[in-house]
């Protein structure tokens, strides 16, 4: 069974940066694509970033784009988001989660990706 594990999420000052991981164990990683949502508390999931199998394509909601970078390390089968230029909105817990194939739609849904990781918390002080 697929186990996907966050990890670099914490507290930092509105303009800061994170950078979070998500390490995905065993052969599941290689071949489909990757993604990170975040929930903030009383609302619902949504789509942060995505990233192909392959990582030649990537995928942002606007408003992320141009201060978060997705990638993708398939020999450590591993996804990261770089956060940059955050902002007090950005609150919330972060989940990575693998998609169901290799490819996505450019706003894809929850639906489309069946596993998911714990999240981690990233809170943006203003």
């Amino acid at each position: 069974q697929v186990q996907l594990v966050e990890s670099g999420g914490g507290l930092v000052q509105a303009g800061g940066s994170l950078r979070l991981s998500c390490a995905v164990s065993g052969r599941t990683f290689n071949g489909y694509a990757m993604g990170w949502f975040r929930q903030a508390p009383g609302k619902e999931r949504e789509f942060v970033a995505a990233i192909n199998w392959s990582g030649d394509s990537s995928y942002y909601a606007d408003s992320v784009k141009g201060r978060f970078t997705i990638s993708r390390d398939n020999a450590k089968n591993t996804v990261y988001l770089q956060m940059n230029s955050l902002k007090f909105d950005d609150t919330a817990n972060y989940y990575c989660a693998r998609a169901r194939g290799g490819s996505l739609r450019p706003v894809p849904s929850t639906l489309e990706f069946g596993s998911w990781g714990q999240g981690t918390q990233v809170t943006v002080s203003s």
